[in-house]
């Protein structure tokens, strides 16, 4: 499988943005999801990730009490709501399925979507 984000664009600091991730074929309420991004030069770094059935969430110290994580299982699909955005959160943003290990290391995960661009800037 190969997840699929959507919703990334540019937007200006302090602005909000909500990204998606989804698949038609793989059932994403039976993994953890996991956010990640990617900034040009920069090693892939973990935003946030949301575990399979109690839901209990994590998030980087970067966008704690910025960035909210959540799962709309009628829907199959996690979403990422974005606010007071900086642009120093500008970079590509994946999502993927956890597998095993840390919920904060990209080796953990798989399925990787082919990732969605946020950009900030005035």
């Amino acid at each position: 499988a190969q997840l699929v984000e959507s919703g990334g664009g540019l937007v200006q600091p302090g602005g909000s943005l909500r990204l998606s991730c989804t698949d038609s074929g793989f059932t994403l309420e039976n993994y953890p999801i996991g956010w990640f991004r990617q900034a040009p030069g920069k090693e892939r770094e973990a935003v946030s990730c949301i575990s399979s059935y109690a839901g209990s969430t994590y998030y980087a110290d970067s966008v704690k009490g910025r960035f909210t994580i959540s799962r709309d299982r009628a829907n199959n699909t996690v979403y990422l709501q974005m606010n007071s955005l900086k642009p120093e959160d500008t970079a590509v943003y994946y999502c993927a399925a956890h597998y095993s290990g840390s919920y904060y290391r990209a080796p953990s995960y798989g399925d990787w979507g082919q990732g969605t661009q946020v950009t900030v800037s005035s």
